[in-house]
Formats: structure tokens, sequence, C-alpha cells
């Protein structure tokens, strides 16, 4: 079989079983625009801008599990991927993104639409790869997808000159079945000797938390969490990223940790002597001040990526490893170890905890007669019986869904952690209902996030994606104005949102259903109405309170035990 450049690209997508790619074309990637026209194999999507097409990928990976792909030209086409990618980078998700380039004998001659694409990525992806001759498209592209989904995944970007495209040049295809890579081999099993180790820690523990990040996620391995964490009758908190690994309707789930965690989940964290830490990587939210970083505790942690190891704390007990398998392999050594837990000091542990819950931290005033923002999530939860996919943007917004949706299953709960990337949720809701279309994805987003991406709502119109969009509207970038009453006096520089769209009427100018409920009691009817229109997309402008904040709060450079709460909170 004799391929073109164009068509062993557009081949290499299908033996990689990849279905769906979301691109925006431009002179440099036309050749593979034709490829993919004269075959239905590959359906393409096409988004308004490349940074949403990016995110759309990203979304298909997080709520799939399998890489994405993302379709862009050359120069602005490249460098409006540059956040989509980034994003992914910070988050770990698999993805490959294929960028067109000018034609080989003009790179670096400053041609029309160029940029150095490789080295403006650098930075932000796992990998990339500047394509030099034809032969090399199908080698690259299983080195791309290899790296891209095994170890630590992260995004791989494949750079694609022109003239390697050319329809007139052909040459034999063959893809390769496997790929080896001298310099990159992933670690596949942990140190049973380490997970040893671990367990005598565990069993000899007074105070521990077990503490899960993303990793477990993107892992698969929640199965093997909640069986080893029932087992063993100990406290589980976790990250933002980690949300919907264990359920959080479980009597042994703290709620999220960190900057916005709960109060009882903070405490623990900050008195307890271990903490098992499983696919996070101790960043700055979630430990806050380092120095006062869970004084008392000595470190478990597990994670498929060496690197990240000891990178912000110090571990007394380093495992490399996947998490599923350390897991599976932890579950071993706890069935042959002689001993079991503590159950006299678990107790006594769960009793501090629970006096640490009658804090009710995330208590807010059920009587206003404005909306407020936990209310709509909760009732979000109650109209999708906690079963949706959940796109959220950046802000208070993203940190209320957290608090309040309750994800019990992983895969569900779909944002941008470490690069906080608002414009996020929209394109990210698209590429999930491509991969889902018989799910509800709900956005939950603010009045500035959605005005990063909002052209989207024309690619939800053209494929038919039901969205259902759910703005918490307070005229605010809501995160930006709590910061400016916590520490900056109420000085509101710039934070608030003047001249917004009429939101109703531009959803409807883009052939959508739009809606605006200014009052508490029309929240839940308005929702069910909207959940029930199967085929459309609807967008739900919520009015809520503007001065509504998001507790608990942990300042930069405080320790877990150091944090404001709501003034309903109260130890009952």
């Amino acid at each position: 079989m004799e391929l073109s450049g164009a068509e062993i690209v557009v081949q290499c997508l299908k033996d990689e079983g990849v279905d769906v790619v979301f691109g925006y074309p431009g002179g440099a990637v036309l050749h593979i625009y034709d490829a993919i026209f004269k075959q239905d194999d590959v359906q393409h999507v096409l988004v308004r801008h490349e940074q949403g097409a990016v995110h759309a990928a990203d979304g298909f990976a997080r709520s799939t599990g399998k890489a994405g792909v993302a379709l862009v030209t050359s120069g602005p086409g490249a460098t409006n991927a540059v956040t989509g990618i980034a994003t992914a980078y910070m988050d770990s998700i698999p993805m490959v993104v294929l960028t067109g380039q000018v034609a080989s004998p003009f790179i670096g001659s400053d041609a029309f639409q160029e940029v150095d694409t490789v080295g403006i990525t650098r930075p932000c992806v796992k990998h990339n790869f500047l394509i030099k001759r034809v032969e090399d498209i199908a080698e690259t592209f299983k080195k791309a997808f290899y790296i891209a989904t095994s170890g630590r995944p992260g995004p791989v970007v494949v750079d694609i000159p022109k003239d390697i495209t050319d329809p007139n040049i052909k040459i034999p295809y063959a893809y390769p079945d496997k790929i080896k890579m001298r310099s990159y081999n992933p670690v596949t099993k942990g140190h049973m000797g380490q997970i040893r180790r671990a367990m005598d820690l565990m069993l000899e523990a007074r105070r521990p938390v077990i503490y899960t990040g993303g990793g477990v996620v993107l892992g698969d391995a929640d199965q093997e969490l909640i069986e080893l964490v029932r087992k063993l009758n100990f406290p589980i908190t976790s990250t933002l990223m980690g949300l919907g690994a264990y359920p959080s309707s479980d009597r042994l789930f703290l709620g999220m940790l960190g900057m916005h965690g709960t109060y009882e989940a903070n405490m623990a964290m900050h008195e307890s002597d271990l903490i098992i830490a499983i696919g996070a990587r101790f960043d700055d939210r979630v430990t806050g001040h380092v120095e006062k970083f869970c004084p008392g505790a000595k470190i478990v942690h597990v994670d498929v990526d060496p690197s990240s190891i000891a990178k912000n704390v110090r571990v007394d007990v380093p495992i490399v490893g996947p998490v599923r398998s350390v897991l599976k392999d932890m579950l071993k050594a706890l069935g042959e170890h002689k001993k079991r837990p503590m159950a006299e000091a678990i107790n006594d542990w769960w009793g501090q905890i629970d006096r640490w819950r009658g804090m009710h931290c995330l208590r807010y005033d059920r009587n206003s007669s404005v909306i407020k923002p936990q209310y709509v999530i909760e009732t979000l939860h109650k109209v999708t019986n906690g079963d949706a996919i959940v796109c959220s943007d950046v802000g208070q917004h993203q940190m209320f869904a957290a608090q309040f949706y309750g994800f019990d299953k992983p895969r569900r709960w779909i944002n941008s952690g470490g690069l906080g990337t608002m414009g996020f949720g929209l394109p990210s809701a698209m590429g999930c209902k491509v991969a889902h279309p018989d799910k509800d994805v709900a956005v939950v987003t603010g009045e500035g996030s959605i005005q990063m991406c909002i052209q989207e709502l024309a690619t939800c119109k053209q494929y038919d994606l039901p969205l259902k969009i759910i703005l918490l509207n307070n005229g605010y970038l809501g995160m930006v104005r709590q910061w400016q009453e916590f520490f900056y006096d109420s000085r509101y520089s710039h934070s608030y949102v003047e001249a917004l769209p009429d939101f109703v009427q531009l959803t409807q100018s883009y052939g959508h259903v739009g809606m605006r409920v200014e009052k508490p009691g029309d929240v839940e009817g308005a929702m069910k109405e909207a959940f029930a229109m199967k085929d459309r997309l609807v967008f739900l402008d919520i009015v809520i309170d503007p001065g509504e904040n998001v507790y608990p709060m942990i300042e930069a450079g405080k320790g877990h035990h150091e944090m404001y709460l709501s003034p309903e909170s109260e130890l009952v």
C-alpha cells in the first residue's frame, strides 16, 4: 500500500484507534485535511478557535482515558494551541497535538505563518517531534502515542512541514506493531520491598490519612483504592484533581483538602502521624506553607513519575510505579502481613475527626432571598442524580462545584487544576459529549470564563452537542474579588465585570435555548426543564449572590490548621 504523507497521517490515526480529531484548518495542513475529506473512519470536529480544539481533545481524554487528538495549522494555529497544551501538561493528560509547519526549505526563513513550534512548546509538553522525512511519519506517530499514554501521561506535539504531506509523493506504508525507545522506559511495577515498608508504617499508625490525587483517576485505580481504604478503615481525602476516585458519599471520605478543602480534611492532615500519598504531587494549593505541612507525619509517596517524589516535600518511603499496580501489591502485602490496623487508636482518631466534622465548614445561608451558588450546585446534583459529567471553568464556581456536587465515580469531574485555565469548561465539555453522547454533560462556569471561548457555541450547534451550561453570574471575577476583599482591603481593582452581554439573547443567536433565573425558588424548576431537553443546548444564566465567598480558605503561606471559615460554620 503506497500512500502520501497526508494519507499516512490519517492512516496512522486509524491504526491507533482514533475515531475523532478536533481541529481548525489552515494552509500548512490542507493536504492533511484533503486526506481526511476522502475517508469516513476518522471524524473531524471543526472548532472555532485552536484553543478550543485542544481543550476539546483534553476533555475527550479525561473522560475516556484515551489519548485526545487535535490538529492545527502553523504559526498562530500552533501558538493558539499552546494554552490548551500547557493545560494538559500540568494535569498529565494524554494527548497528541498535530501542528502544521511551513515547508522544510523555508524553516528558519521567517516564512508566512512560521513559528518555532518545537521550541515554543518544549517547556509544556512531555515530548515533541519535528518530522523531517515522509518515511518517518509512521514511526513518529507510534512513538507519540506511546509516550503520551504510558508512564505519567502528557501531551505530545508532532510538527509536520507541509512538503512532508505532499499528495504527489507516495511511499509504501506499514504501521509499527510496537516501539522501543532506548531513552524512555517508564516503570511498570513498584518495588515490593518499599511496598512492605509502607505497609509496616500503615499498620503501626495511630493517626493515618490517605491522600489521593489525579494519578488515581488517570491510572484507573479507583476500585483498588476503595478496597484498600475500606479494609484499613483509614480516613481518605483527595485533591481537586482526584475527586471521584473514592466515593464522596462514603463515610470514610473527608472531602477535598488544601486551599479550599474541608476543615476536617485539613485538620486531619495537620494532626496526622502518617500520610499515604497516592498519585498526588504535593502542589502548593495542597501543602500551603511547606514548613508547616503535616509537621508530625511520616510520608509514604506513590507515583509513577520518579521526578515527582520528594520534589516538594521530603518523604520517608518512596514508591515509584503505576498506581493501580502498587495498590494491588499493597492489598497483597496487607493480606500477607501478620499485623492489622490499630483498631483502638484508629477509633479514637475517628472520634477526633467526627468532632472536626461538627464544625460544618460548608454550611451556608439556606434562607437567603438571593440565589446562593452552593444551592445551585446541590440542585444540579439532585436533578442529575449525581451522575453527570461536570466540566468547570476556573474560579469560585469551580470550587463550589468541587465542594458541593459530590462525585462518586471517576472521570466525571473535568476541570483545569494545575494551570487554572479560564475558558476550559465549554470546549472540554464538547470533547466529553462527543465521547459520551448518551450522558448528561454540564458546564459550570462564570461570566468571566465563559466569554473566553464562547464562540464554541457555534461548534455545539454544528455538531448537535446538547450541553447544559450553568452560569453562576455574580457580575464579578469572583475569585479575584474574594482575594481583594480578604487581602486588599476590598479594593476591587478591575474585578467587576461591566458591559455583560444578554446571555439569553446571545445563546439564542447561536440557535440554542437561553434561560435566566433570578429567584431561589425558580432554580430547580429551570434546571429540570433544561435537562429534560435532551436534544438542545440550554444556557442557564443564574444570577447569584455577588458577595458570596468560598470557604474554607487557607491564605498563601499558612498551614492547614490556619483556615478562614464561613460565618455560618460552628462547632456543634
